[in-house]
């Protein structure tokens, strides 16, 4: 795993060998932030990365220069992981929450101008993560949220769907505030 651009182009991330995560892939991570810099000034932008798993996603976001990323793990190793992961690489603005994801869009009180969900594909409750992100008014106006799953799920039916993108097996459904 590498970070594909920004500040940190070509660092390598390795997880530890009892590391159960799947990260985005890099083929899906380039497009994806392909079509988020035609979007979005990640400067300007504060995100939220839920299901982080190995904290992939938010290393690219810090590393083009976001300087507010709130990222949500619940996992023991791999929350240690990125924690440690980020004080090496000195991601200041990445604030790591330990937390069920689900728990975490139901008090949480903050609005997001981007929410990226990378939930494991065979998750119950998946269709939960818009419902919950709208019901609770998680995102600024203008605002994304972006649930990557399999492709044995459809978005396309909920409200504020957006769009949906594909790369390899990967499938990014975009909903818009």
């Amino acid at each position: 795993m590498r970070i594909i651009a920004g500040s940190f182009r070509g660092k390598q991330i390795a997880p530890p060998k009892n590391f159960n995560a799947r990260p985005t892939t890099d083929v899906a991570k380039e497009g994806l932030f392909n079509i988020l810099t035609n979007y979005f000034s990640f400067e300007e932008v504060k995100v939220l990365d839920l299901f982080s798993g190995s904290g992939s996603i938010s290393y690219e976001f810090a590393s083009r220069g976001c300087l507010d990323v709130d990222l949500v793990e619940m996992n023991p190793i791999h929350y240690a992981f990125i924690a440690k992961t980020i004080k090496d690489l000195g991601f200041n603005q990445i604030h790591p929450v330990k937390h069920n994801a689900f728990q975490f869009l139901k008090f949480c009180k903050k609005k997001y101008d981007l929410i990226f969900a990378d939930p494991p594909y065979d998750i119950d409750g998946i269709d939960q993560i818009p419902t919950l992100t709208f019901e609770n008014d998680l995102l600024a106006d203008g605002g994304w949220l972006i649930v990557e799953h399999s492709g044995s799920f459809d978005f396309s039916g909920m409200p504020n769907y957006r769009e949906s993108r594909l790369y390899g097996k990967v499938h990014f459904s975009i909903f818009e505030k």
